[in-house]
């Protein structure tokens, strides 16, 4: 985003404007934390500022604050498709392709005619606005909301609960600040959002520190169900839809479960498989470490993509015949993965 962009959207924002936030479907923590983070900063100006997601917010970011005002576009399909056309402007943050957000809501964002606005930091963006922030080496699109702000002259509305929603973002997407993506500008953001009211240790405990009994017993049967591959430094899970059913799933409740296998010694790429039968999909999470890139990975073989170190995919065969593809995509990488992470 050049000078002369920002200026334009400095011009754009300086009078009242109905406004829609949009993140992708299934939202994790920095999609719902720079949407509602961008939510309350634009209220705060004068805006009219409503946030539409492609479906319901996990469990454990049900007390983010603004989520009740969330409207979901698969449950609340009127009042998301008036407030799509009502808006003068769209931010599109946290995803950079109109197929991520589903294929009805898809169709809402294409016949958009209005201006869009993009903050994202996954690679290979498409052409679907106007203005475009890209930037894959920050850990998190709720880190570039906060640039964004800056780039706007506006840190001073910077209130308690824009920088809780922040905070939420950047803590979940960096691994609570452990993966390599996190800088020291992260920490010295961290550090302005707690002088600027984020409660740390409380955002920590409602993230991690609020599971189900449910979601234990979840937990335990995806590590029973871990195989381990030495010889291709890969570790993988899998859970059917039999097992979410006997175990209460709820939103939310597999999120991080892939990092288990990726926390082993010599480990270097973990997956999981996760059945979904309403929607006949096999939703897929990979993450790596050092060279190996999860994100070419998934586009090549699973329909996915993310980031070098963190992607997503999907399969349209069953469970079974998934892994199987992988385990034989995998001997194609052998070498590659052998050197991805040498200490």
């Amino acid at each position: 985003m050049n000078e002369n962009e920002i200026k334009e959207i400095k011009e754009l924002l300086s009078t009242p404007k109905n406004i829609v936030l949009v993140a992708h479907k299934n939202p994790d923590g920095d999609a719902i934390g720079s949407t509602l983070g961008m939510q309350h900063y634009l209220k705060q100006k004068g805006h009219k500022a409503t946030t539409v997601l492609p479906n319901d917010v996990p469990e454990f970011l049900h007390w983010l604050p603004g989520v009740e005002t969330v409207y979901k576009y698969d449950k609340q399909n009127k009042q998301s498709k008036r407030s799509l056309d009502e808006a003068d402007i769209v931010f599109v943050l946290d995803f950079n392709a109109f197929h991520r957000v589903g294929d009805d809501m898809q169709k809402a964002l294409e016949e958009y005619k209005g201006t869009y606005i993009m903050i994202d930091h996954h690679q290979q963006p498409d052409p679907i606005s106007k203005y475009i922030y890209s930037d894959t080496s920050i850990c998190s699109t709720c880190q570039m909301v906060y640039h964004f702000i800056d780039k706007m002259g506006d840190l001073n509305f910077i209130n308690p609960e824009v920088a809780t929603c922040l905070y939420t973002g950047i803590m979940t997407d960096t691994g609570s600040f452990r993966f390599p993506s996190t800088t020291s500008t992260t920490h010295k953001i961290i550090g302005e959002l707690i002088d600027k009211g984020a409660d740390n240790a409380k955002i920590h405990d409602n993230v991690f520190n609020a599971s189900s009994y449910s979601r234990l017993q979840l937990m335990g049967a995806a590590l029973t169900n871990l195989i381990v591959l030495p010889e291709y430094h890969t570790a993988y899970i899998t859970l059917s839809q039999e097992e979410l059913d006997k175990y209460n799933y709820q939103k939310g409740d597999t999120e991080g479960l892939v990092n288990y296998g990726l926390s082993m010694k010599g480990i270097y790429l973990a997956a999981i498989f996760i059945e979904d039968v309403e929607q006949g999909i096999i939703k897929i999470s990979f993450r790596s470490k050092g060279s190996f890139s999860v994100n070419q990975f998934s586009r090549n073989h699973f329909n996915g993509g993310g980031h070098d170190n963190a992607a997503g995919g999907r399969s349209l065969i069953s469970l079974e015949a998934t892994v199987e593809e992988f385990l034989n995509q995998l001997k194609g990488y052998k070498n590659e993965l052998a050197v991805s992470y040498e200490n």
